[in-house]
């Protein structure tokens, strides 16, 4: 990894809720067109990494920098406006709104890359070919979906941001197969964009398939970091820090 094409970088970080620490000393770095699966097991802090990383809900420590500006003062909203996407685990779309407006509220301005290429623009058109099942109810209510299309719905609105990086919590949480199969493939597409993703996960099948490195979690700190390829004959690393 080049630090030319680093796009997320953390170091030394850690993270409160109240007084009560739960990460400690994160290092991790994700670069451009990179998939890399966060795992462990529940309780070791993958959520809140990503909380941290963009600065919800919890107090942290240490560096943050993102496309080359340090983040580790910024709010949750000044991260998105530099194109730092992010999906909640509980997805959080608007019941209200529609499917269409509930991306057009994610809506931000194109951007380019440091040298000038630019980066893929999402529009609705774009994404309900992405996910077939979006294009099929523009204008069905937020509450009127599925857990699995809210997950898909909450996708696609941070893609309106047109972000250079997603960090994404547990996307294959409690859908059905098909729409996993269907998540797996809308993050193979982001990748051959050039979009990174910071993928919370506990599927070890689904971060196998899109993943190509894992750094795996344990009571808040990096246990074991490598490529996907490698952690899939690492046996006892599976074992000990996954129960897999």
């Amino acid at each position: 990894m080049t630090m030319d094409d680093v796009l997320l970088q953390a170091r030394g970080l850690d993270a409160w809720y109240g007084a009560a620490q739960v990460l400690f000393g994160i290092d991790i770095a994700v670069r451009r067109g990179e998939v890399v699966a966060l795992m462990g097991r529940n309780g070791a802090g993958k959520s809140t990494t990503l909380k941290a990383l963009i600065g919800l809900e919890v107090r942290r420590r240490g560096s943050v920098r993102f496309m080359g500006q340090d983040l580790s003062r910024s709010e949750p909203f000044e991260a998105a406006r530099r194109g730092l996407g992010y999906v909640p685990e509980d997805r959080r779309v608007f019941t209200g709104l529609t499917v269409a407006q509930n991306l057009d509220v994610g809506r931000q301005p194109p951007r380019a890359w440091p040298d000038g290429t630019p980066v893929p623009v999402w529009t609705p058109e774009r994404l309900y070919r992405l996910f077939p099942n979006l294009g099929e109810m523009p204008t069905r209510p937020g509450a009127r979906m599925s857990g699995g299309e809210q997950q898909m719905l909450a996708v696609a609105r941070t893609l309106m941001g047109n972000p250079y990086l997603v960090l994404l919590d547990e996307p294959s949480e409690g859908v059905a197969p098909l729409i996993v199969a269907q998540m797996a493939e809308a993050i193979l597409a982001l990748k051959r964009n050039g979009v990174a993703v910071l993928l919370c996960e506990q599927n070890l099948g689904f971060a196998e398939r899109v993943a190509d490195r894992v750094v795996v979690l344990e009571k808040g700190q990096v246990r074991h970091a490598d490529s996907m390829a490698a952690f899939r004959g690492a046996t006892a690393a599976r074992v000990t820090l996954l129960g897999v």
